[in-house]
């Protein structure tokens, strides 16, 4: 049997290719692996986050943190509805409009798509991040948001009263990346607030964007944000590359 010239470059990337075929139909354990591909994908989309836990592992690295929820009651009205996950729900509006203002940045945990994908990475990327940043980030508490989507980081970070807003939330699944966390970063969060005025850092996860390079762009682009006013498509990402940097700290060229 003639080797599959194709096979080789398998181990490099998990997308499907050099997948065979029996006749007119694939292998059978090509029609197994997509099946579980769909079935995790599916998992992903609607396994509620386990806040609670997620709080715990913040509280170990020493974040204090502050659980919310959005307007979406339950599953699937977040998924029919996706309005009612970019507001919050009017109690917890009240609870932040309480708490003292933010200094200057907040971090929002939302579950977003993929509950699985802020379970796995949002406590080594915040852990990363840290390291990164020259500021104390603790005096913040963390807001964990249930059911949310990237715009409900606007009305928190508003709320708070914070100059620029980072929002950590679970991407829609694939078939080949069932658990990648996002990034999205709003300068001057207000309710409104169009995709466009928000950078983004996609893929987050070790066979992606790798903790280190992720919280190496997050920090690079606060900095600018800050210091620019801006952020979405007035502010481009030019971070230096990773090993050409400092490890203790991030500053702007």
């Amino acid at each position: 049997m003639r080797p599959d010239p194709w096979e080789s470059l398998r181990q490099h990337t998990s997308a499907r290719i050099a997948l065979g075929r029996v006749g007119a139909s694939l292998p059978t354990a090509e029609v197994l692996r997509l099946g579980l591909a769909h079935a995790q994908a599916r998992d992903a989309v609607h396994t509620p986050l386990d806040l609670a836990a997620l709080a715990a592992q913040l509280q170990a690295d020493g974040w204090p943190s502050l659980q919310v929820r959005s307007q979406a009651a339950h599953r699937q009205s977040y998924l029919l509805r996706p309005d009612l996950g970019r507001r919050l729900h009017v109690d917890d509006a009240a609870l932040l409009s309480a708490q003292p203002r933010a200094t200057e940045l907040v971090i929002v945990v939302a579950d977003g798509l993929s509950s699985e994908a802020v379970r796995r990475h949002a406590q080594p990327l915040l852990a990363q991040f840290r390291a990164c940043w020259a500021t104390d980030l603790q005096s913040n508490p963390v807001i964990l948001a249930a059911q949310g989507r990237v715009a409900i980081g606007d009305e928190v970070g508003s709320l708070l009263g914070a100059r620029l807003v980072v929002l950590l939330i679970g991407e829609r699944p694939g078939l080949s990346s069932p658990a990648s966390l996002g990034i999205y970063i709003t300068y001057a969060p207000q309710i409104g607030r169009m995709d466009s005025e928000r950078n983004c850092i996609s893929n987050v996860r070790p066979e992606g964007l790798p903790y280190d390079q992720a919280a190496h762009k997050l920090a690079w682009l606060c900095r600018a944000a800050l210091q620019g006013g801006v952020t979405g498509v007035g502010l481009k990402d030019d971070s230096p590359a990773l090993e050409h940097t400092s490890p203790e700290r991030l500053h702007l060229d």
